[in-house]
């Protein structure tokens, strides 16, 4: 039995339904996190400014001023106060914090109703190998959004806010420069880890092989150390190896997943 083609203005309207259903989903989301938000911000955005945060009580069991590749986190009376100075941020905080928390937990979602929407246009044999891509790419970013909130943006901004360019300066954090980098550097990680369904994409198009990849390793690996740098400007082997050695790996995993 033949599937029914649909029309110019058949595919309109279910693109325009489907658009409703997610612009309808994510307004329940932002409302749910609205209301929860002054819970997550306390015990989840601003866990990272305080030593109880369960990286820092790690690292202090293993890391100590006498070693000098590891960064110091034995201070168990750290503590950045986050400020406020405009009038607004607050509220405005409040608002745009619940969008980005509310569109990272309807991500699955999104991606659903995308599949829905592009599947009657796909063979039968490519709908199995691109639902792969969708699932693959969500189960990434989340990762890439955990090891951001783990590892990567804890480093940075302890690093940054422990720095001193000379002791007559005191740090005041405010809330705007806080959730720039919280959220930029969270977000950063989540795409950086859609590496590996880049690489087999780019393959599948016929652009790259595994052999491009292979050829290019030693350049990659000067590429993704600088890149490592520039996430995490700490200047201990330690805090770039950390960072460094999760986006490597993705580098291969897309080698395998490559073609060619």
């Amino acid at each position: 039995m033949e599937e029914k083609q649909m029309t110019f203005w058949g595919h309109l309207e279910d693109l325009r339904w489907t658009l409703i259903r997610v612009v309808a989903v994510l307004l329940v989301f932002v409302i749910v996190c609205f209301c929860a938000m002054p819970y997550l911000f306390d015990h989840f955005v601003l866990a990272p400014t305080t030593s109880d945060f369960p990286l820092y009580r790690w690292l202090s069991q293993i890391s100590g001023s006498n070693n000098p590749l590891l960064p110091d986190f034995s201070n168990d009376n750290y503590s950045v106060e986050i400020i406020n100075i405009n009038v607004a941020s607050q509220f405005l905080t409040h608002i745009s914090t619940s969008f980005w928390f509310a569109l990272v937990l309807m991500f699955p979602y999104l991606i659903f109703e995308i599949w829905r929407f592009v599947q009657p246009a796909l063979f039968r044999e490519e709908r199995r190998s691109v639902g792969m891509a969708f699932f693959g790419g969500t189960l990434m970013f989340f990762l890439g959004c955990a090891v951001g909130y783990m590892l990567v943006f804890p480093f940075t901004f302890r690093f940054l806010t422990e720095y001193q360019l000379s002791a007559s300066i005191v740090n005041q954090i405010s809330l705007t420069s806080y959730m720039g980098n919280f959220l930029m550097l969270i977000f950063v990680m989540g795409v950086v880890f859609e590496l590996p369904l880049l690489a087999w994409l780019l393959s599948k198009m016929g652009l790259v092989t595994k052999s491009f990849f292979r050829k290019y390793r030693k350049h990659a690996v000067v590429i993704l150390l600088v890149l490592s740098a520039l996430i995490t400007p700490s200047g201990d082997p330690f805090t770039l190896m950390v960072v460094f050695l999760p986006i490597y790996l993705l580098y291969e995993l897309g080698i395998k997943f490559s073609k060619g």
